[in-house]
């Protein structure tokens, strides 16, 4: 997401309304007069996959008749793949990137044992190598989002260690580390139950929603006039985001991670952000990567 800081309104008025259009229907979750088998066998005949790529299909539609000359899954690379001016500037940049150490670090971190021998290798499959794809998904027995930030701390606590501070930092390296060994892998999550699509779609709904004082929405800057110039930012779309995580941000001087990013974003349009890790981001950027199926991951990135 592209920095917007402390707008004025006397400098840029935005004046247009962004339609969330939210898919309506029969709730999916059984009633108190419903009984188990029947409330199980009405889920069972609900295709959700089908209701969320109907949505991942639109919003690329949207994108590609936008930016006619970019190829869709370009946009992993940020505005940087609607901007010229800047693009070379950037690719010059990833060739010694600034992420470079935290990689290095995130590696350095992942192999330490823990005091009961183990380490974060027993914890993921393949040993938590070439699977950031698979992040952030819907645990069905949580019954909730889980994102890789928040797997590698349930690893941590569950062998004894205390988790460590969500956002940046060494939490932000290992993420770092886990995601440059998954490079070119492709997103492909599913959304297999009314708990996944119930999550699907909060963080649609708060993609959506305008807040703060300025009250803006996500969609707002990110979808509606993507591509526009704000200052001295072009406005990045918002297809993609998930894939470059975590990012290097030139304004922060360190790796973030995608929560580190919301909360930056509420504070741009003076809204109250909210906690790392907290139910409505988790399932805002389990929407966004929905939203990104077919891209290739790309992370860790460098942003300006």
């Amino acid at each position: 997401m592209t920095n917007a800081p402390k707008l004025v309104a006397s400098l840029f008025v935005v004046v247009f309304t962004v339609s969330c259009n939210q898919q309506s229907g029969n709730d999916p979750v059984s009633t108190d007069s419903e009984s188990a088998s029947t409330a199980e066998h009405k889920e069972a005949t609900i295709d959700y996959q089908a209701q969320v790529d109907k949505d991942i299909a639109n919003f690329k539609d949207f994108y590609e008749k936008k930016f006619p000359n970019v190829k869709v899954t370009d946009f992993k690379d940020g505005a940087y793949a609607i901007d010229e001016a800047t693009r070379e500037q950037w690719l010059d940049i990833e060739e010694f990137p600034p992420y470079e150490l935290s990689v290095d670090e995130g590696e350095e971190f992942y192999a330490i044992a823990f005091k009961n021998g183990k380490n974060y290798a027993d914890c993921f499959e393949n040993g938590g190598l070439g699977i950031r794809q698979n992040y952030p998904h819907f645990d069905e027995q949580a019954k909730q989002v889980i994102t890789l930030e928040l797997a590698v701390n349930q690893c941590r606590e569950s062998n004894g260690e205390s988790a460590l501070e969500f956002g940046s930092g060494e939490l932000a390296a290992i993420s770092a580390y886990m995601a440059y060994s998954s490079r070119d892998n492709i997103f492909a999550l599913k959304v297999s139950s009314a708990g996944a699509y119930d999550a699907y779609l909060n963080g649609k709904e708060f993609f959506y929603s305008k807040r703060g004082q300025l009250n803006f929405a996500c969609a707002d800057c990110h979808l509606k006039i993507s591509g526009t110039n704000l200052r001295a930012d072009v406005l990045s779309p918002a297809i993609g985001h998930p894939t470059s995580m975590p990012v290097y941000r030139s304004n922060w001087g360190e790796l973030g991670t995608i929560h580190k990013r919301y909360r930056e974003c509420n504070k741009n349009v003076r809204s109250e952000p909210l906690a790392f890790q907290s139910e409505s981001y988790r399932n805002l950027e389990f929407f966004q990567t929905l939203m990104s199926t077919g891209f290739v991951v790309n992370g860790p990135s460098s942003r300006k």
